[in-house]
């Protein structure tokens, strides 16, 4: 099967939307649901984050496996959003064994989009995070994925003056190992190389709430220490794309979700370093295409000038 140069291209990684943008609401939620056994860390690289159950993922806790990651909108109360996807986990089975059932383990962060579709208090809650997680399981594998302004992406912006989005993109290296990513584009910079690069329509009373939120995915054999690390190298993407970015101002945050579908080659301890660079190498530029896909994708929308200002076009 080509590629479709997506985040589902990796096999099994499915991708749902829900979002509202009438009645003063302009904002969303999106569930990547991976397959049950897939290991998965974060790292968190922006100063201003907005995020739930991360410290589960770091390589020295308990549980390794992931059930599903959530993106939302609604800032810090879009956080709710996990609770709806973890109710639909438990209900399908999904989640860290414990005596009488499940827990599962749903990280979720958010982008600040309160206010932009001119209610501030019209924001995702746990009913759309279920619905969200509901439309992803829905999917066929492989399935292509909603992009612009869908799900989390609904009420982005970037440079505070163009739309952001959802974006995604995919790499298969020469060994079989596919490496795709979403973003959720909610940036305070902007794309390198446009006009005015940087902090653009910002007044003295703006305020610098943003977020670039990333999912990356493959079908490698990675531990959780090794995903960490593919996170973490992954943050480079963001930053070949965006200008400025990681800065108190933004949330940036990249999941890492390992399918553990493929071995790579560990045969001597050059080959193994070789493999992970390569895929880590690889992540980086999955993510700046990722990231370039959603702003791409935007549509040229006006929104209410609230409190906190109008979204005025795209970059399109």
């Amino acid at each position: 099967m080509e590629p479709m140069g997506t985040i589902t291209d990796v096999p099994g990684i499915r991708v749902g939307h829900q979002q509202k943008t009438d009645g003063g609401w302009l904002s969303g939620v999106t569930v990547v649901l991976p397959p049950q056994g897939t290991v998965g860390s974060v790292d968190v690289g922006g100063g201003g984050p907005a995020t739930h159950e991360t410290d589960a993922l770091e390589p020295s806790t308990l549980t390794s496996a992931v059930d599903a990651v959530v993106l939302t909108g609604g800032s810090a109360y879009g956080l709710v959003t996990a609770h709806g996807v973890q109710r639909w986990c438990e209900e399908n089975g999904r989640g860290f064994a414990v005596p009488g059932g499940v827990v599962p383990i749903v990280p979720a962060a958010a982008i600040f989009d309160l206010g932009r579709g001119g209610d501030f208090t019209a924001r995702p809650d746990a009913g759309m995070g279920y619905e969200a997680a509901a439309a992803a399981a829905a999917q066929e594998d492989r399935h292509d994925v909603g992009r612009g302004n869908v799900g989390a992406g609904t009420g982005a912006v970037i440079g505070r003056t163009y739309k952001g989005g959802v974006g995604t993109a995919s790499l298969t290296l020469d060994n079989g190992v596919v490496v795709g990513a979403l973003a959720v584009v909610n940036a305070l910079g902007l794309p390198f190389g446009t006009p005015e690069p940087g902090v653009s329509g910002t007044g003295a009373d703006a305020p610098p709430l943003n977020t670039t939120l990333v999912v990356v995915a493959t079908n490698a054999v990675l531990d959780k220490t090794e995903c960490k690390r593919t996170a973490s190298a992954a943050q480079a993407g963001i930053a070949r794309s965006l200008n400025p970015s990681h800065t108190l101002a933004d949330g940036d945050t990249v999941f890492c979700l390992a399918t553990r579908a493929l071995d790579l080659d560990r045969s001597t301890e050059a080959a193994r370093q070789v493999s992970l660079i390569t895929l880590q190498s690889a992540a980086a530029d999955v993510v700046r295409l990722a990231i370039l896909d959603g702003v791409s994708s935007a549509e040229a929308v006006s929104t209410p000038a609230g409190e906190y200002g109008a979204v005025g076009g795209s970059l399109r």
